[in-house]
């Protein structure tokens, strides 16, 4: 009796299995380990959870991801859940890649506004969580040369930031007096550096309608700004395009920057070799209000999944608290809502971290949410590195105004 029974609970665990429906999900980040083990770790509960799905992982380098995402949907092949980089999305949602996410109106409920992928009044995507860039500092350092120490409420003005540069620069104890990052290439530009542009009045593109660049790339504002950009490599205040990666990543905390312009993801290294004496300050106000990028990877479905319900059951699944926490803790980036923020101890109110999620809230604001943006990204990295060595910012700026107002031509209007 004992062995039917042994045997009726094997068939029944066989059938269990043999019952899932694979679900096939693609993640650009093969090679970190920690947040690797966490996606993994939600996969599990997951296809642990239920009887209905089995989500199986592959694994790409983020240098060849958006590559693989668009072969695979000329040949018809693309996953069941794709990991998109939020503002790509807009574009592979136009491009006929993604459909629209189908979960329930609480699960979104909360999260900051860059963690969700809107395109044409719809959800496509939505992140784990979030990422925001900040001016590092260590306090002894800004006291020493009486510097202003700036708050969210009151940041740096323009002035006082550009004379804070030329202040720890004339100190002789660094050999910049800021990190841009201008190792990091591809998505850091328009991520880190277009909220300067915004912040002196340009911007990438007419937001109101999203058909021309003129007047905005190239206006006396973004002229300003790229003329004062390009101020900062003359002056020697911040390392060129050559600089090497390994300074990038270790130089603020060896103490050959004195400040440095970089993101969430980096603080916890950061925190570890200052404490309490470092410092995460909102970005400077060069006139038009502080502002910070947003949104990071986010999960989609694909326009081709025959297992949708599936796909969505399991992003609305990696969707709770405990998870987006887990990816906090692990790798320091934002939680995507304030209730796991609570659940984190650099997050947490109080917590060493907590000024991030504040920066998202406050000053963020998405890439333009365009199908043009995979192409304008593209024309203002080239565009800025080319000002930074040397070239005629107004000629650089108009020059990269007509190739992003052809390329919304050549694809008339992308909809718009």
């Amino acid at each position: 009796m004992k062995r039917l029974m042994a045997l009726v609970v094997v068939f029944v665990s066989f059938g269990m299995v043999s019952a899932q429906t694979e679900l096939s999900l693609w993640y650009h980040g093969a090679g970190n380990q920690v947040e690797r083990d966490i996606l993994v770790g939600i996969i599990d509960d997951f296809n642990a959870s239920q009887s209905d799905w089995q989500v199986v992982l592959e694994e790409f380098p983020q240098q060849a991801y958006n590559e693989s995402i668009v072969a695979a949907a000329l040949s018809g092949t693309l996953p069941d859940i794709i990991d998109v980089d939020g503002p790509v999305m807009p574009n592979w949602a136009w491009s006929g890649y993604m459909q629209p996410l189908n979960l329930s109106e609480a699960s979104l409920e909360g999260f900051l506004p860059g963690a969700i992928g809107m395109w044409d009044g719809e959800v496509y995507s939505v992140g784990l969580w979030d990422a925001a860039v900040a001016m590092f500092a260590r306090r002894s350092v800004l006291e020493a040369n009486n510097i202003r120490i700036p708050s969210l409420e009151e940041p740096w003005s323009f002035e006082e930031f550009d004379a804070a540069l030329e202040t720890l620069q004339a100190t002789g104890e660094f050999d910049y007096a800021l990190d841009l990052g201008m190792a990091w290439t591809g998505e850091w530009y328009p991520y880190a550096f277009s909220p300067l542009l915004q912040s002196f009045g340009g911007d990438l593109i007419d937001r109101s309608s999203y058909a021309t660049a003129e007047g905005f790339l190239n206006g006396e504002e973004a002229v300003a700004f790229g003329n004062w950009w390009q101020s900062l490599f003359d002056r020697g205040l911040v390392p060129g395009t050559s600089q090497d990666g390994a300074d990038r990543d270790t130089g603020f905390i060896d103490g050959k920057y004195a400040l440095q312009w970089n993101g969430n993801w980096a603080a916890l290294a950061a925190l570890e070799a200052f404490g309490d004496e470092l410092l995460f300050l909102p970005a400077p106000d060069f006139g038009n209000g502080s502002t910070i990028g947003a949104a990071s990877w986010q999960f989609g479905v694909s326009a081709n999944s025959e297992h949708a319900d599936g796909a969505n059951a399991f992003i609305e699944f990696a969707l709770q608290d405990k998870y987006l926490a887990a990816f906090t803790e692990g790798i320091g980036l934002i939680p995507a809502t304030a209730s796991a923020a609570a659940m984190t101890e650099n997050y947490s109110e109080g917590g060493p971290l907590e000024v991030f999620f504040e920066l998202s809230e406050a000053q963020a604001l998405i890439r333009p949410p365009t199908p043009g943006y995979v192409v304008m990204a593209l024309v203002f990295e080239k565009a800025l590195a080319d000002i930074a060595n040397g070239a005629d910012v107004q000629d650089t700026l108009d020059a990269a105004v007509d190739e992003i107002n052809a390329d919304i031509e050549n694809n008339s209007g992308y909809g718009f």
